[in-house]
């Protein structure tokens, strides 16, 4: 799962980048590339605003899934 943080930061312009448009840290950033924990849902979804929809939240965190099929069921 770590190859699709790597793509969100390369596409958002580093790690720097990426942390201010998702308002977490850098360091929350380098844990996400490097697998240490997965992404949470509020970041998910500012990621997928921040990308206009090139990443969507539900990849980005597959807990989403979870929340949102009963939803749509």
């Amino acid at each position: 799962m770590t190859g699709i943080y790597q793509d969100l930061v390369k596409s958002l312009g580093g790690q720097v980048a990426t942390a201010k448009a998702l308002k977490v840290s850098q360091s929350t950033i380098s844990g996400y590339t490097t697998g240490r924990w997965n992404m949470s849902e509020l970041a998910a979804l500012r990621a997928e605003k921040a990308t206009k929809g090139e990443f969507k939240a539900v990849e980005l965190c597959p807990s989403l899934k979870d929340l949102i099929d009963p939803l749509t069921a």
